[in-house]
């Protein structure tokens, strides 16, 4: 396997280097044996793939490799930023629950819990009843209940990410 962690960050540097225009690896190439140009194309085809660069790579019919001039993309100079550049700003998720929906999710955990039915039916009543603003402040206290027994929180945030992540 031609793939290697160390040598695609090299390539990515190499890049970032002459970004916004491709970089000329001309001298380069021409000071590549056959095994060395397999390594380059895996590695670049590979990061191409990901979205990181544009290789410039194409195989003709007869399985000869020609090569253009390789640049690095906007997603490839983020990955080489620390901060992870734009990509770490413009991938945040925003999640928004109306308030009608924490209603039915306190109201459900409510119904399922061992209380007997009188208060189970009050409680209710009152998740009913509440304006936005606060069922806003009950859902960053339930929060702040869930995280202050982090044992339990812990143990949620593992099954979960076990049954929905892989």
């Amino acid at each position: 396997m031609n793939l290697d962690r160390t040598y695609q960050r090299e390539l990515l540097e190499m890049l970032a280097e002459s970004y916004p225009r491709p970089h000329d690896i001309r001298q380069l190439f021409n000071e590549m044996d056959d095994a060395a140009t397999e390594r380059y194309a895996a590695n670049l085809l590979y990061l191409e793939e990901h979205g990181l660069a544009d290789s410039a790579i194409k195989y003709g019919m007869d399985g000869h490799m020609a090569s253009g001039l390789p640049r690095i993309t906007a997603k490839g100079m983020d990955f080489l930023a620390d901060d992870g550049g734009l990509s770490a700003i413009l991938g945040v998720v925003t999640v928004k629950l109306h308030e009608d929906t924490l209603k039915e999710l306190i109201a459900h955990r409510i119904s399922e819990s061992d209380l007997p039915a009188p208060e189970k039916s009050r409680l209710l009543d009152q998740i009913k009843s509440l304006p936005g603003e606060a069922v806003k402040h009950l859902t960053l206290k339930l929060v702040d209940a869930g995280l202050s027994n982090w044992p339990t929180a812990l143990q949620a945030i593992e099954t979960f990410a076990r049954h929905h992540i892989g």
